[in-house]
């Protein structure tokens, strides 16, 4: 129940872990680092578990990042009923945090928030992450809403399918002369240059691994390039081979750019859009547009 979790409580925790240490919560609280002390180490007591490990910065621990979540959302309401009462300072906008992953902010994420109402404003910040570990930042509370690779929704958070989004095997015709002909594709692969996004990015080794029936991955040479506009032209550049998302590839292909390497074996990634189950015209505006535009530019 609300009544155990005393929002002053709550919202100390919250000030904790935004601020990083006792002492910058107490400043920004306007209390002594005694009084955040003491009321984290109540709020323990209710809970029952410890919420914060006492590191430099601190960190929540798994029971800890529940409660930050719940206090994010305390806050997303509070603003939510203050604007429909005509409490909030004028002009100011609603802020909404999101996590999205590259490929989708670079090709079809920016329009979705193009479509969202002007009023009420909104204020969008946005937190490019992996589509496999944005749900993470909503587990911690850090983002409202986040599109994810995850069927399965995160605790307090619903799911919708958004559709999937179309990766090619694709090099520049120079590269695939160079380094792709005579030889099957699955036995190229394990030795061309390759480029990858980060070292997380596991779409070429797994496009080799289909290829191979699961026995070889993409070379050891490797550049890599956190940018899907950078990662895009270097393919095109001749660096490497890579998997370019449908939407970048379509007129390198048709401009010659590009050369498809498997043209019947395209990788496709479900997308999903996960949300705070929250009763927030932010959210909902947010959520409508996400839904529109992802139907109208992703491969359902």
């Amino acid at each position: 129940m609300v009544s155990d979790l005393p929002l002053d409580l709550v919202r100390t925790l919250l000030a904790v872990v935004d601020e990083g240490t006792f002492d910058a919560a107490a400043a920004a609280l306007h209390v002594t680092p005694s009084a955040v002390s003491q009321r984290v180490k109540a709020l323990e007591q209710r809970t029952g578990r410890v919420l914060l490990l006492r590191t430099k910065p601190v960190r929540p621990t798994e029971s800890g990042e529940i409660v930050v979540r719940f206090a994010r959302q305390l806050a997303r309401l509070e603003r939510d009923t203050r604007s429909e009462l005509g409490m909030s300072d004028a002009g100011e906008p609603a802020r909404v945090t999101v996590a999205v992953n590259a490929d989708s902010l670079a090709t079809w994420f920016l329009p979705a928030l193009s479509r969202v109402p002007r009023e009420p404003p909104l204020r969008f910040e946005l937190f490019r992450e992996d589509e496999t570990r944005t749900a993470e930042l909503l587990r911690e509370g850090v983002v409202m809403a986040a599109v994810t690779s995850s069927p399965d929704a995160v605790a307090g958070c619903s799911v919708r399918a958004l559709g999937t989004m179309r990766y090619l095997a694709a090099a520049s015709p120079g590269f695939a002369a160079r380094h792709l002909d005579g030889l099957p594709l699955a036995e190229a692969l394990t030795g061309a240059p390759v480029i990858i996004f980060d070292r997380s990015d596991d779409l070429q080794d797994g496009f080799v691994r289909e290829l191979s029936r699961g026995a070889g991955q993409a070379s050891g040479v490797r550049h890599a390039v956190p940018s899907s506009e950078g990662f895009a032209a270097s393919v095109a550049a001749g660096l490497g081979w890579g998997m370019v998302p449908e939407a970048q590839a379509d007129a390198l292909l048709r401009s010659g750019g590009l050369v498809s390497l498997a043209p019947d074996r395209p990788l496709d990634v479900p997308l999903y859009w996960q949300q705070w189950k929250l009763d927030s015209p932010a959210l909902a505006a947010l959520s409508r547009a996400v839904a529109e535009e992802a139907a109208r530019a992703l491969r359902n």
